[in-house]
Formats: C-alpha cells, sequence, structure tokens
C-alpha cells in the first residue's frame, strides 16, 4: 500500500458496485478491483436502471458509476441513490473531461469524479478514499473547479421568469431532492410541488429534472 494512503480498518472488506455499458471495461475494473484484499465486487451493471436496482437492493459501500450510458447518466443514478441512501457513496468515471458534467456530479453528491485514463493504482485509492468518506476530484479538473466556484453565481434572463418558490425549488432540484422532499422541505403538498416543477420547466424551456440540474448547476443557482 502506497505510503499516504488510507488504511482500511482491520477485517473491513470495502463493498463496491460497477456500471459500465462496456463490457470490457467492467471486466478491466472487476479485475483490477478484486486483486485488492479489502474490495469485493458485490454487483455490476450495464444499463442505468438495472444499476439504481440493484444498487439500492445491495446497499454496497461504493458504487462506481459510468457518466455516460447508453441508456441515462451515472450522474443520474447517483443523484437518484444519494437520495435514498446518503452512506453510499458514488465514484464518478468518464473517458470525457467535461466541466458541466463534473459541477453536475457535484451537485448530485458524487463523492469523487476521475478520468478513465486514471492509473490503476490511483483508482483502487480513490474508491478507498471515498469509502473513508473523503471527497476526491482528478487533480486536472481540481483547478477548473476553484475557478468555477471563485466566479460566484451567474445570472440568465430565464431566471427573471421565475416566482421565488419555483428559484428555490430549481436550487432544491440541483441538490437532489425528490418533489416530495421538497414537499417536506417547504411545507407544502407533493402534487403542489409537482405543478411548480412543471411550471418551471416550461418557463425555462427544459424537458426533466436533470435538464434543470443541470442549468441550475451551471448558474451556481
Amino acid at each position: 500500500m502506497a505510503t499516504g494512503e488510507p488504511a482500511p480498518p482491520p477485517g473491513r472488506t470495502i463493498r463496491v458496485f460497477l456500471l459500465d455499458d462496456h463490457e470490457v471495461v467492467r471486466r478491466g475494473l472487476r479485475d483490477l478491483l478484486s486483486e485488492e484484499p479489502d474490495i469485493e465486487i458485490v454487483g455490476e451493471a450495464g444499463r442505468a436502471d438495472e444499476a439504481l436496482e440493484q444498487i439500492m437492493a445491495l446497499r454496497p459501500d461504493v458504487a462506481v458509476l459510468d457518466a455516460r450510458l447508453q441508456d441515462g447518466s451515472g450522474i443520474e443514478v447517483c443523484r437518484q441513490v444519494r437520495s435514498n441512501d446518503s452512506t453510499i457513496a458514488c465514484l464518478i468515471l468518464t473517458s470525457f473531461d467535461d466541466e458541466d458534467a463534473l459541477f453536475t456530479a457535484i451537485m448530485a453528491g458524487a463523492a469523487g469524479y476521475v478520468l478513465k485514463q486514471i492509473r490503476g493504482a490511483a483508482l483502487v485509492d480513490a474508491v478507498r478514499r471515498v469509502a473513508a468518506g473523503q471527497s476526491l476530484l482528478d487533480p486536472e479538473v481540481t483547478p477548473r473547479v476553484l475557478y468555477r466556484l471563485r466566479q460566484g453565481p451567474a445570472e440568465d434572463e430565464r431566471l427573471a421568469g421565475l416566482t421565488d418558490q419555483e428559484r428555490r425549488i430549481l436550487a432544491l432540484i440541483a441538490e437532489g431532492l425528490t418533489n416530495r422532499q421538497i414537499a417536506n422541505r417547504m411545507y407544502l403538498a407533493e402534487k403542489t410541488v409537482k405543478n411548480y416543477v412543471s411550471s418551471m420547466l416550461s418557463k425555462l424551456g427544459l424537458e426533466s429534472r436533470t435538464q434543470a440540474a443541470v442549468f441550475a448547476t451551471k448558474l451556481g443557482t
């Protein structure tokens, strides 16, 4: 184990789930991580819907999720997983150096975001770190994150058409909350929140909550 690498507690096995729509990549990840005595692969999937169902049933310590899938997004899977069980750490793994996806992942509650070009030992280290409760970003993208954060929120003319309630709901969607959770937070009926969401999406010219979350993330809402 490399110097400075977090050591798992004695006898503690890190249970990991893999999501990637390329079988060869999944196999490579499985082989790499399975070689470690303190890591156990408890499940894997090639589709977002299958992954979400299995993750919620298996309750792994870490879910390694491909950011872009043929049937959806590992980031959206992360958002839903974290909304249901915040004890599951999600590590986003992607081939694309995409700043918008990075911010969306952060807002979805991802503990880490690393590029697939990462070396094997570094990926193992990343899994151990997020399992230990640490946040992790790929060193290549961290400077841009800090730069974006220093710029502060941007204003968009489309926000002018939103009511204060709709703005609050947009911000809560970006945090990954469901309609029910938003209703509880704002002391509203779930049906009322649903109506607000529909109105907000229409005003912004968006089609889904995921698009709204990305929009909000870009603005720093």
